[in-house]
């Protein structure tokens, strides 16, 4: 499938269809967009919701959710706020998520079953990481949500001006649900 995907991209940059793609590494619309990394998102957000290339920082994991306010996540929206201006952060999480209900113990059975040893594993453990917290999905989307845009609220490295609200999106029909509403940052 790799071999596919290079092929296609060769094709792509020889026709120049990168062309109509281009824009700046600051966003149109000042807004930063964290979200799942779900399939079904691919384009039906920025479909559902008017963007185009360029037009906002989309910033996906899994879940779309921040479970630790010094992961990835948080430090690529501080990025997008201080390097890239955006002033609005939309978490927008979705229906029938595969991060609801996920269980870490489970994870780790599958892991084992792939190859990774015990030692791995417990060493893991061993530096403070706690896999059952860390690989443990959410219980209600909408929940999941509310806590990312409290952490991102209450963030201690937020600018007070930036606003941030929670959404939820229908993975069929792109509809958006308002979870909380933008608020500034206190």
């Amino acid at each position: 499938m790799i071999e596919e995907i290079l092929d296609h991209n060769r094709k792509f940059v020889d026709s120049k269809e990168y062309l109509k793609f281009e824009t700046s590494k600051y966003p149109d619309k000042k807004i930063a967009i964290v979200t799942c990394m779900d399939t079904r998102l691919v384009e039906l957000l920025p479909a559902a919701l008017g963007i185009k290339n360029g037009d906002v920082k989309m910033i996906k994991n899994a879940g779309g959710t921040i479970t630790n306010p010094f992961d990835s996540t948080v430090r690529s929206i501080l990025v997008a706020v201080y390097e890239l201006g955006v002033n609005e952060i939309m978490v927008i999480g979705h229906t029938n998520c595969g991060v609801q209900g996920m269980n870490a113990k489970e994870m780790l059975e599958i892991m084992r079953r792939r190859g990774v040893s015990e030692e791995h594993i417990s060493l893991m453990r061993h530096c403070g990481i706690d896999l059952d917290s860390w690989l443990h999905g959410f219980d209600e989307t909408e929940q999941a949500v509310k806590e990312t845009v409290e952490l991102i609220r209450n963030h201690p490295l937020m600018a007070a001006d930036v606003r941030v609200g929670g959404y939820i999106i229908d993975t069929t029909t792109g509809k958006l649900e308002v979870v909380c509403r933008d608020a500034v940052h206190d």
